[in-house]
């Protein structure tokens, strides 16, 4: 398996450790990188009626109020060595920004990365922007 860069991992771990997660005890961090190399990070925030976010729509939402509106890739830690895929709703989310180009990587909490997927991989045959009729 291959390693991620270590600082894009510090600041996964550093997420991680801000999650806010006092129900599930399941921290999860997330980075969007756009195209030009812009960065925007997020992590998972429960809240008493369990509808929390998750850290892909944290980061995803620093993205979109920063002006941005393309993934270039996409990086998930979540709190073990275990795959953490996006959940359905992120994958949708993700698919709203996304490329065919895009790369959705899995780390663990040491660099590796334990999976890459593109977009038709971790949301085959995608109901996207597109299928809506122009404005």
């Amino acid at each position: 398996m291959s390693q991620a860069d270590s600082a894009l991992v510090n600041t996964l771990l550093d997420a991680l450790n801000n999650a806010y997660v006092p129900y599930s005890d399941h921290p999860v961090a997330s980075i969007m990188e756009c195209p030009d190399g812009q960065q925007f990070v997020g992590a998972n925030v429960e809240v008493a009626h369990y509808k929390g976010l998750c850290a892909e729509a944290s980061a995803i939402s620093a993205m979109v109020t920063a002006g941005q509106r393309e993934l270039a890739k996409v990086y998930v830690m979540g709190p073990g060595e275990h795959l953490c895929t996006p959940c359905g709703d992120c994958r949708q989310r993700i698919r709203e920004f996304a490329t065919p180009d895009t790369q959705i990587m899995v780390i663990s909490r040491q660099g590796e990365v334990l999976k890459t997927y593109t977009m038709e991989t971790l949301l085959p045959d995608a109901f996207g922007p597109e299928q809506l009729p122009q404005r």
